[in-house]
């Protein structure tokens, strides 16, 4: 009994080291670009800030965050250091934050799309059909496309945070912000540890990967290769 406990143990952690070899490159390459977005949008609106202090770079040993890492290994969704913005030097502080903000999400939607296309058109080619290749692909879009999905939420330290208080706090005041700020990232450790996101996570990342097929099935059909 004690070795079959012991085999058991053994392949499930087998099974989740292959598992993270599997996500870590989708992991490293959402991460990096995400944040490269995010400084390379502050650097053409004006703020150096990000680019003097070397984080407009696809490196993703400048990006990374321990804890939102290990969230990324653990629960799926994290995130990496935020990139500094010094909104003094925008012509549009809160335009250009909002460009910012956004950046790095629609970097994540970008790179889930292209990977998507590429694998499709390998099945519609028929060149799908190694499985270590195909679950590659696979965390490359569903990380991306996670990522985009948890960015929004406005909460910080993510993006949806700076653009809700760009955009209502002259509307609704700084309280609800100011409270954010203080315990944000609690609650969102508490939200992830959890598993209170799961069911909007999961539902949001699902519809966005189904209307990507359904787009990519689109233009290879129009290129007649369907």
């Amino acid at each position: 009994m004690l070795n079959s406990i012991a085999n058991g143990i053994s392949g499930s952690l087998g099974s989740y080291v292959m598992e993270l070899l599997y996500r870590m490159p989708a992991i490293l390459v959402a991460l990096a670009f995400h944040e490269w977005a995010h400084a390379y949008a502050a650097y053409k609106l004006g703020d150096p800030t990000a680019y003097n202090l070397g984080r407009m770079t696809l490196n993703p040993l400048a990006h990374i965050d321990l804890i939102g890492l290990i969230m990324m290994m653990l629960v799926r969704f994290g995130w990496a250091k935020p990139v500094p913005v010094s909104t003094r030097n925008f012509k549009h502080p809160r335009r250009d934050e909002i460009i910012v903000s956004l950046a790095g999400v629609a970097m994540n939607l970008v790179l889930a799309f292209v990977t998507m296309l590429i694998f499709f058109g390998l099945m519609v080619a028929g060149k799908a059909g190694n499985a270590a290749l195909n679950t590659i692909f696979y965390y490359f879009y569903f990380i991306n496309l996670g990522l985009c999905v948890f960015n929004i939420l406005p909460i910080p330290p993510l993006d949806g945070f700076h653009v809700a208080s760009c955009l209502f706090m002259r509307s609704i005041g700084p309280k609800p912000f100011m409270f954010l700020q203080k315990y944000g990232f609690v609650i969102l450790i508490v939200l992830l540890m959890t598993n209170w996101l799961d069911g909007i996570m999961s539902s949001a990342v699902n519809f966005l990967m189904s209307g990507m097929m359904n787009i990519c099935a689109a233009i290879y059909g129009l290129l007649g290769l369907m």
